[in-house]
């Protein structure tokens, strides 16, 4: 079918309705159709980019390789971001509201509720619509800031967990000096260099590959804008993109991780000199935030191990990418709700103020 009056991409949604009205069958399969001419019509291309002026958009894989199990999973991940929405949510509000949550462990902890609840926004609903259309197209631009979001929130959030480490370290360690250091302006200054750091380690990968030019299929066999996968569609080499990636991912996970083990192994010498009520006291303060990275880590760990494992097929690795973007910001309001006893009280004062107010008894009844 030639396409005088039309752009490649729009040639090739054409051409994908026009066999699907001819075809039953093809209506059935609707994303799979629109993958196969996506990746057909590669040999169409101007001196191996993705039309005149390259890539335009690109076509988000997901899982729409799967079948009657992806409304189960649709349904599974949709409950999952609502807890997710609702449980962060709560912890933001009650820390805002509640005069009583004023320490920089709580204002900590609704900073580290607000970037989890940003990042799964970020990932997840662009998922859950891929399952339910079964075609999810992005343009260039949200795409390339779709991957600097997942890049930086991910980044942010290890670096927020280092930040929660040092005000245990200094809780435990430094007592009486706690409430001088930890004031409010260290407190801001500790969330902003979270933030910076993020930033730092997030832009030479994420500026690298807007700057590439992207042949066809644009295909991204992912969830979402993943990172590696965009890398597979540039025309040429990426050896360079590679090497800076897995730099920044060494540096942002290294400095994360030596600083919190550092922070827990002071913290270690320090509980060895108390009795063991105080010795209870601070692994009582320490249980949740160790928790939390035991989790982020590990799931961290797994996500690696799938990407460099090539036995794994692409939907594996969808799943186990999408559970690592969702356990942490899901499991943390749960963990922290219940190994702390203010933010318990807290939640429960802000849901007793919410429900409506009991009838009262007519008088001379």
């Amino acid at each position: 079918m030639g396409c005088p009056n039309f752009a490649l991409d729009e040639c090739i949604l054409l051409e994908f309705f026009m066999r699907a009205l001819k075809s039953p069958k093809a209506v059935v399969n609707l994303s799979e159709s629109y993958l196969l001419l996506s990746t057909n019509h590669r040999s169409s291309s101007v001196n191996g980019t993705w039309g005149p002026d390259g890539v335009t958009f690109f076509i988000i894989q997901g899982l729409a390789s799967l079948g009657q199990e992806k409304t189960l999973l649709f349904i599974i991940l949709l409950l999952g971001y609502i807890v997710i929405i609702g449980g962060n949510s709560m912890i933001i509000f009650v820390a805002l509201t509640d005069s009583k949550l004023n320490s920089p462990m709580f204002f900590f902890l609704y900073n580290l509720s607000f970037v989890d609840l940003i990042y799964t926004t970020t990932t997840i609903p662009n998922l859950l619509s891929g399952l339910l259309a079964g075609v999810k197209t992005i343009s260039v631009p949200g795409c390339f800031l779709q991957m600097h979001f997942v890049i930086q929130l991910g980044v942010t959030s290890r670096a927020i967990l280092t930040v929660m480490a040092y005000d245990r370290y200094v809780a435990i360690c430094n007592p009486l000096r706690y409430t001088a250091i930890m004031t409010r302006p260290a407190r801001l200054l500790l969330i902003a260099g979270a933030w910076s750091f993020g930033a730092f380690c997030t832009l030479p990968a994420t500026s690298m590959s807007f700057q590439r030019s992207y042949c066809g299929p644009n295909v991204v066999k992912h969830g979402w804008c993943d990172p590696s996968s965009v890398r597979r569609l540039v025309c040429g080499s990426v050896a360079v993109d590679n090497i800076v990636s897995l730099s920044c991912a060494v540096v942002a996970l290294l400095t994360t991780g030596v600083l919190i083990l550092t922070s827990y192994i002071l913290i270690g010498v320090s509980v060895s000199k108390m009795a063991v009520a105080q010795r209870l006291k601070a692994f009582g303060t320490c249980a949740a935030h160790l928790t939390v990275v035991s989790i982020s880590y590990s799931s961290a760990s797994c996500v690696y191990i799938s990407y460099r494992v090539g036995n794994f097929p692409p939907e594996v690795r969808i799943i186990v990418s999408v559970l690592y973007a969702a356990l942490t910001p899901f499991l943390n309001p749960m963990i922290y709700s219940l190994k702390n006893k203010e933010l318990r009280e807290s939640i429960g004062r802000t849901l007793s103020r919410l429900r409506p107010a009991a009838v009262l008894p007519a008088k001379g009844a």
